[in-house]
């Protein structure tokens, strides 16, 4: 007899005599009637107990939560909603389920109250939905770099130095927290600690990234990162995971190539494999739009989120233009943006973003040529000495979704960059190797994981979109 998973059960077109099926109970209804769900797809099969040849005991100790080993017959559904069912011939109890204390009863439950019970929320079907786009869309991200001749690169965890400059970072030492001890100016001395130095967990892997490509010429990291930000938003995370590729001998125009494309293959590679799944969440989310007021409302569904990305070319804009069209917008001009837009130099936020992509220009806009004092120190400057050549990729509904740059490749222009901003030169002194051994043209971008996998599920909050997440006083599980 042999083993199915629901997911391969349900797309059965024949009557299969002898199956087998574990999974969990979902529901248990008229002491007949089993919903068995064992993760692999969003539906149920429908198991059928002949109630008067079945031990009584063993009927009692079907609750939901319980895990089962059916063995039966696949037949034709004789009920509405299922093409087929499994007529139960033999069942044994894997583990049984408490009905009074188990948490995920068969009703609505809040988010907030998922969060807490973050390790069974996954018996639910929105966390199954979620969490299966999440796993395909990880596959979808190195499947398109290992086929596009990327090597996948695992930077540093811990690390001496600190990528973005935003000290933001969580200290990692084996020194005693009580009694520390001292440098001779009263300070800690991080050269008795276990790495002879002071470290963090990383921001980024990019700086490492860059080393690898410009000898291997394309690599990619995709990794946990971390930020100290004591942030308690809905769009930050204290744990999170990136991706960085890095490309020797590309220029940023390139480099915006490289994004819109791998950005349109993921989104299209989970439009054609998790179709069950995005359609759920699209109902999930045309429902909750109903509870809104109308000006509160999306103007798109989940899946036309995604095809407006796919189905559209991304506009090119320089920020100097994109502050003008801001600058000059009605609602700007209406004092309707949180943050008015006055002058160049300006940091966007995320309802200039929106505005940009929503209802401006209408489709994903990449916006490049940033002022250089807003951007990070290792991002080329350009032949005007007041920006470089960094680019943000917009999408609706939520704003910035990647980041990137072309990297500055002069040592010379390296090093003032990083004189003006107190980056010693002697804790990078391997980062600036690079622009003397070989130096050449190259770019690069990052992209949170996260943020990704909201958009392509539609979650309002980023904690529900990482399997545990780690935020200013949240660490449980």
């Amino acid at each position: 007899m042999q083993l199915y998973s629901v997911s391969q059960l349900l797309k059965q077109k024949n009557k299969l005599p002898e199956v087998e099926v574990k999974g969990w109970v979902r529901t248990f209804r008229a002491n007949r009637f089993i919903a068995l769900n064992d993760g692999s797809c969003l539906n149920n099969i429908q198991c059928v107990v002949d109630f008067e040849n079945t031990n009584q005991a063993l009927l009692k100790r079907i609750t939901t939560g319980a895990a089962l080993h059916i063995k039966g017959e696949l037949v034709e559904s004789q009920g509405k909603g299922q093409n087929v069912e499994v007529l139960v011939n033999n069942l044994e109890i894997l583990g049984d389920s408490d009905p009074e204390h188990y948490p995920i009863q068969p009703k609505k439950h809040s988010f907030e109250f998922l969060r807490e019970n973050a390790h069974l929320r996954t018996r639910t079907n929105t966390f199954s939905a979620v969490m299966r786009l999440r796993s395909k869309l990880s596959y979808a991200i190195h499947k398109y770099f290992n086929d596009s001749g990327f090597y996948y690169m695992h930077t540093p965890i811990i690390t001496g130095s600190d990528a973005e400059g935003a000290g933001e970072m969580f200290n990692v030492t084996k020194l005693d927290a009580k009694n520390p001890p001292l440098d001779s100016n009263g300070k800690v001395d991080y050269s008795k600690d276990f790495f002879g130095k002071e470290t963090n967990l990383t921001v980024s892997g990019q700086l490492e990234a860059e080393t690898y490509a410009m000898s291997l010429g394309k690599v990619y990291t995709f990794g946990p990162t971390f930020r100290a930000e004591n942030s308690n938003t809905s769009r930050h995370l204290s744990e999170f995971w990136m991706i960085e590729p890095e490309v020797a001998f590309m220029d940023l125009p390139g480099n915006m190539d490289l994004a819109e494309d791998f950005l349109k293959y993921v989104l299209n590679y989970v439009l054609e494999h998790n179709k069950e799944d995005l359609d759920f969440l699209e109902q999930r989310l045309i429902n909750e739009e109903k509870t809104k007021p109308q000006a509160e409302r999306s103007d798109m569904s989940l899946i036309e989120k995604l095809k407006f990305v796919v189905d559209n070319n991304f506009k090119r804009v320089s920020y100097t233009e994109a502050i003008d069209i801001l600058r000059n917008s009605k609602p700007n001009k209406k004092k309707k943006f949180k943050f008015p837009i006055n002058e160049w130099g300006a940091d966007l936020q995320s309802e200039h973003e929106r505005f940009l992509v929503e209802k401006h220009f209408k489709c994903p806009v990449i916006l490049f040529d940033y002022p250089a004092n807003i951007k990070a120190f290792y991002m080329r400057l350009n032949e005007d000495g007041k920006t470089v050549r960094a680019m943000d990729i917009l999408f609706p509904g939520i704003g910035e979704m990647v980041g990137g740059s072309q990297r500055e490749e002069r040592l010379d222009v390296l090093k003032e960059k990083m004189a003006v901003l107190d980056i010693p030169e002697e804790e990078l002194w391997w980062y600036l190797d690079l622009r003397k051994y070989g130096t050449a043209v190259h770019s690069g971008f990052g992209l949170g994981f996260e943020r990704l996998v909201m958009f392509v599920t539609g979650m309002n909050n980023i904690r529900d979109v990482i399997p545990y997440p780690r935020s200013p006083q949240n660490a449980e599980f």
